[in-house]
């Protein structure tokens, strides 16, 4: 049975469906600059597997350094609510901290990735 969710930006105007197949996967922080700033604990899914419900229109996408990765913010609360990776690019990374009834801080341990010495840039 595949579990489906919503992540919502803080101002709700943003709202993502989430397909989990396998609840969440590849839980982790990121240490490059982008990531280290924003400090959110990820997810992923696939590219199918998310699909925006409410609010494309609202969101903006940041780039920067290879501009593989695609970031994406709320215009008007400025929350993170996903990305699609580098790394993957068939999957999207997104912001355990929109999902309903999660709260990142409850997450044990979470492995970080090696943003900073990322494959893609050397």
């Amino acid at each position: 049975m595949k579990k489906i969710v919503r992540a919502i930006c803080h101002c709700s105007a943003v709202e993502l469906e989430l397909t989990l197949p396998n609840g969440l996967e590849k839980l982790r922080r990121c240490n490059c600059s982008m990531c280290s700033r924003r400090n959110a604990v990820v997810a992923s899914v696939t590219l199918e597997n998310l699909k925006i419900i409410k609010g494309a229109g609202a969101l903006k996408t940041y780039t920067f350094n290879t501009h593989a990765a695609k970031h994406y913010f709320c215009s008007n609360c400025g929350i993170y609510t996903h990305h699609q990776r580098r790394s993957s690019p068939n999957e999207y990374g997104f912001n355990i901290g929109c999902l309903e009834g999660v709260n990142p801080f409850d997450i044990g341990d979470v492995v970080t990735n090696d943003g900073v010495n990322h494959p893609a840039d050397r």
